[in-house]
């Protein structure tokens, strides 16, 4: 199991000294709640921030929303309505949504020091409860322009809150009169995802998936099967750079537990490149082999329409790669267009594709923007980092409620 020490090789001394000069929550009891324990960024940040928060002496615990087929349908609508599409919300959507809530709160117990919502799944939960703690709901979804009947009625449950905590400014709520905190998400250096691995193991993992790294470049995007992560457009991307430059793409994307959509994108999309050569589509690959993609890539795509943050892209960046990522949602937080990537207008492929091509012609830049690219991750986006955001916003909470 991880301890913060493994991390002292990586972020340095001081960042570590500095995690563990902070006692005031020491032997405090922390409760997360989600509604999957794996696929998608929120998950894997739980993975490793819960064992860290353990490690310096905090009591964490972790528990899962259980739910139907039927809930995990409506809060995906949540998910596209919150994104800004028209939702049709009717009182049936809100009744299934509002009692799996219900049926869940009688089966979990809550009496910690500090309770954390991640997501519009399990916001009722607070319904439930004597609340004698903070409680703080963790919103990980853009929130720029949300669909008025959806966040009407997410809101109710939200103005409940002690606090909120969104990836950046422009997610702030400014109708909710709760305060609202800033929290970017990270990634985990030590996993399976993201630790390094040798060229040769790159390989294996590579040929393991048909996929021949030495045969032509490779660029590729790493996501859910997702219509806000735009993979048909990904395609029409690849079919631009593959007249300037002969390449391969290979598109890795996992299922959720939440997320019903899925399957029925992963089937259109195998039926839209089941003609296109040197094409490569890769289902619930494991972490490692998500890692390999990474580093056998020449350039990384994030092709979003619409994103909260795309962790993806940290990735991509910790394995000095560039990547040539949409400017939308939390993506200019990461790349610094034209050091560290480039970002473009989601719906402008001649210019993604003309970085792309830039990017697999021109190897000397290539280099320097994906040694910029690990640096700017390094000083940003570690779970370290992370760790230090949430102990300074429950110290506040916790301690200032129990004085």
């Amino acid at each position: 199991m991880k301890s913060l020490e493994d991390y002292r090789d990586i972020v340095g001394d001081e960042v570590i000294a500095d995690i563990y000069s902070r006692t005031n929550l020491y032997d405090r009891n922390v409760l997360h709640v989600n509604s999957t324990y794996q696929g998608g960024g929120v998950a894997e940040i739980l993975n490793s921030l819960i064992l860290l928060m353990n490690d310096i002496g905090i009591n964490t615990e972790w528990d899962l929303l259980h739910g139907t087929p039927d809930f995990f349908n409506v809060t995906k609508l949540f998910h596209h309505g919150l994104h800004g599409e028209k939702i049709e919300l009717t009182t049936r959507k809100k009744k299934i949504h509002y009692d799996i809530n219900k049926t869940n709160a009688a089966f979990t117990r809550i009496d910690h020091d500090c309770v954390i919502i991640h997501d519009p799944q399990p916001i009722p939960l607070i319904m439930f409860y004597h609340k004698t703690q903070p409680w703080i709901w963790r919103c990980h979804v853009d929130m720029t322009k949300p669909d008025p009947t959806v966040w009407g009625y997410l809101k109710g449950f939200a103005s409940r809150y002690d606090h909120m905590v969104v990836s950046m400014d422009k997610y702030k709520s400014r109708d909710l009169k709760v305060p609202q905190s800033i929290i970017m998400p990270s990634i985990d250096p030590l996993t399976p995802k993201n630790q390094v691995l040798s060229e040769s193991k790159v390989k294996k993992y590579m040929a393991r998936n048909g996929v021949d790294v030495d045969e032509k470049p490779i660029i590729s995007q790493i996501s859910r099967f997702d219509k806000w992560k735009d993979p048909f457009g990904v395609v029409e991307l690849y079919k631009k750079a593959k007249k300037e430059v002969d390449c391969q793409l290979v598109m890795v994307g996992n299922m959720a537990t939440d997320d019903p959509d899925g399957q029925e994108m992963y089937d259109q999309m195998m039926k839209k490149v089941e003609d296109l050569p040197d094409v490569h589509i890769l289902l619930n690959s494991t972490d490692i082999e998500v890692n390999a993609a990474q580093r056998a890539s020449s350039v990384i795509i994030q092709k979003s329409i619409k994103e909260g943050f795309g962790l993806s892209v940290t990735e991509g960046m910790w394995k000095q790669k560039p990547v040539v990522a949409s400017k939308v949602g939390g993506i200019p937080l990461q790349i610094q267009s034209g050091k560290s990537g480039y970002l473009v207008n989601p719906h402008d492929n001649k210019g993604f594709a003309s970085k792309i091509v830039k990017l697999l012609k021109d190897e000397k830049l290539n280099r320097k923007m994906g040694l910029a690219a690990e640096q700017r991750v390094k000083d940003k986006f570690l779970i370290t980092r992370h760790l230090v955001d949430y102990l300074d916003l429950m110290d506040g909470l916790v301690n200032c409620k129990n004085k």
